[in-house]
């Protein structure tokens, strides 16, 4: 095959780590909401009860503002990013705020090489073998499969079993009572939005966000025997 129709993969230090908090806990939050003004009391809540990876859905309007707040909010104890990333000019908008890696419902060459160049990670959303190659040959540091809810755990199983070194991270449709059994069929980590928040960006009471925390809590407890076992294998 001629070099105009497949471009190689990059080298090991060309593609960025898996972010930090992301390979700790195997969970992403997915923060998507109708306005912005609820997301900050939400990644504190989250970010209390363990869960330190943050998605700012760019979906969610004034949503740069509101990752640019919570980055700062938070510190260097949570990597907060952006989703829905769609273009490159949407992603220097997003590492511009703040982002710490990106993330996307689609393989976009361009935005995983941009973000590969700049050593931020980047995770492109796949459903297919090819799709999920083709993100991880661009310079991907996991691969998101999107929606995961569609297939189940079984999709998970059916594409490890051929591409076991292109870690997936599975995201739509994931409920915090099934994350686990993500994990169990090869998933490298999951993503949850509105299961894990229960509506508590619309309306963050004390009373919700300590909720949300117990929730976070009880995810990441879950999850953190298999992430300590799959630390070592991956």
């Amino acid at each position: 095959m001629s070099s105009s129709t497949q471009r190689a993969a990059p080298s090991a230090t060309a593609r960025p780590p898996v972010t930090p908090q992301l390979a700790a806990t195997r969970v992403m939050a997915v923060l998507r909401s109708a306005g912005p003004a609820g997301l900050p009391p939400v990644a504190g809540a989250l970010a209390a009860g363990g869960v330190n990876c943050l998605e700012v859905s760019l979906t969610t309007p004034g949503a740069l503002d509101a990752l640019a707040r919570i980055a700062d909010a938070l510190g260097p104890r949570a990597a907060v990013g952006a989703g829905t990333v769609l273009t490159v000019a949407q992603a220097r908008d997003a590492l511009a705020a703040g982002a710490r890696f990106l993330v996307a419902p689609v393989v976009d060459g361009d935005v995983i090489r941009l973000a590969a160049d700049l050593g931020v990670p980047c995770y492109p959303g796949a459903w297919t073998p090819t799709e999920v190659r083709t993100g991880w040959d661009a310079g991907a540091a996991a691969v998101k499969l999107f929606p995961a809810g569609t297939g189940g755990p079984g999709h998970v199983r059916q594409l490890t079993a051929p591409l076991p070194h292109i870690p997936l991270v599975a995201v739509g449709g994931v409920e915090p009572a099934r994350a686990r059994a993500y994990l169990d069929a090869g998933a490298f980590a999951v993503g949850i939005g509105s299961p894990l928040l229960g509506g508590a960006d619309a309306d963050p009471t004390p009373e919700a966000l300590e909720r949300l925390t117990g929730r976070a809590r009880a995810l990441v407890a879950a999850l953190g025997v298999l992430a300590g076992e799959a630390e070592g294998g991956r």
